[in-house]
């Protein structure tokens, strides 16, 4: 779900039989969950969790968390970067998409080891 700047999960909760959900991308700083027994209810109640977030940041005078925007400034070595456009020239990949493997890739060794 979409509302404002934020997304939303929709999960099924078999012990409870309701749906439920959480804002993505809040990272540490903030949790918003809701849940319901219906989609058209869980929506209701996913933008009025945001609307009283966000209205209870602004009484208190915080600025709101933002979710992840999923956009990263990445800088790098003119070197490695040439090996990277070449890399993903011959594979007929964007530089992009090369990155993200290549992230996605390291995080799954981390997760191992």
């Amino acid at each position: 779900m979409d509302y404002l700047e934020y997304k939303g999960s929709i999960e099924y909760r078999k012990k409870d039989n309701c749906l439920c959900g959480k804002v993505q991308g809040m990272g540490n700083k903030a949790l918003i969950l809701y849940e319901i027994a219906t989609i058209d209810k869980l929506r209701k109640d996913f933008e009025d969790r945001i609307d009283s977030y966000l209205e209870g940041c602004k009484a208190d005078g915080i600025e709101p968390v933002k979710p992840f925007s999923g956009k990263l400034n990445l800088s790098m070595s003119s070197d490695l970067y040439a090996r990277v456009a070449a890399f993903s020239a011959s594979t007929g990949i964007t530089i992009n998409d090369f990155i993200n493997r290549a992230i996605a890739n390291e995080l799954d060794h981390e997760c191992i080891m």
